[in-house]
């Protein structure tokens, strides 16, 4: 197996006196999409602080690699980013802000284009709709054709049909750009049915592995209740159809089979 894209060893994270992250290892390869989820305050938004470097860990360590001497690339989406509303700003302008240094026009466009929203590049920030502005953070996170995609509740403000095209769009980028994803979600049936690894944090590692384990781990029933893993409704076979909030089938063709136990 290829070295992994980054590995943390041992993390410790505490402010001031309180624990926020205790022992945390964890591995994350090219092409795999990996799924931070918890209850509130249980640390998913550190650890993915920790991740990007926008923090250091309190004890423990971080690897990185990349392919061949290029660096690891992280493009990194925040759960939140407030802008003044009184600052008119287009979309192209706020992609040009992106990193120390300002993307080319093309880049931007390339950028808008993955995301389907190219149409948008003149539009105010201010007039968008919440899942907008998230395709809009998206495409300034992959401006620099990361390595590891970095994404923090990225379905904020977004609704139900929003979420489930941003999560189809999430599994292409991961294509197009071969890169690994780790992402924090509230929203555990599109997250089951999307990704390849899930991470149960509490501040400690309580669970990590396939989603379909990880829903059946006496951590994760402790945490979320058993009704939380019934209602999962995770499937192993192979997905034509796409989930909504509830675990009931969307845009599933006439020949999609499927069958339930």
């Amino acid at each position: 197996m290829a070295a992994p894209l980054i590995q943390l060893n041992d993390i410790h994270l505490r402010f001031s006196a309180e624990p926020v992250l205790e022992g945390i290892n964890l591995t994350i390869h090219q092409g795999e999409i990996v799924t931070i989820i918890g209850p509130n305050g249980a640390g998913k938004s550190s650890l993915v602080k920790v991740i990007t470097g926008l923090i250091a860990p309190t004890t423990g360590s971080i690897t990185h690699s990349a392919q061949g001497k290029q660096p690891l690339r992280i493009g990194y989406m925040p759960q939140t980013l407030h802008l003044d509303p009184s600052m008119p700003i287009k979309v192209s302008r706020f992609l040009s802000l992106a990193g120390p240094k300002a993307p080319s026009r093309s880049a931007r466009k390339a950028a808008l284009e993955q995301v389907g929203i190219a149409n948008l590049s003149s539009a105010q920030i201010h007039n968008l709709s919440g899942g907008e502005f998230q395709r809009v953070l998206l495409a300034r996170a992959i401006l620099q054709r990361p390595n590891l995609l970095v994404l923090d509740e990225p379905l904020q403000g977004v609704d139900v049909n929003g979420q489930i095209e941003l999560y189809r769009l999430i599994a292409e980028l991961r294509q197009q750009l071969q890169c690994a994803i780790v992402m924090v979600s509230h929203d555990l049936h599109l997250v089951m049915a999307q990704t390849d690894s899930v991470v149960c944090l509490n501040r400690h590692m309580c669970c990590h592995g396939q989603p379909e384990s990880v829903s059946k781990h006496p951590e994760y029933l402790k945490l979320f209740g058993k009704q939380a893993s019934d209602d999962l409704a995770v499937y192993t076979h192979n997905h034509d159809h796409h989930h909504d909030m509830h675990g009931d089938v969307v845009g599933c063709s006439d020949e999609c089979d499927h069958h339930h136990d």
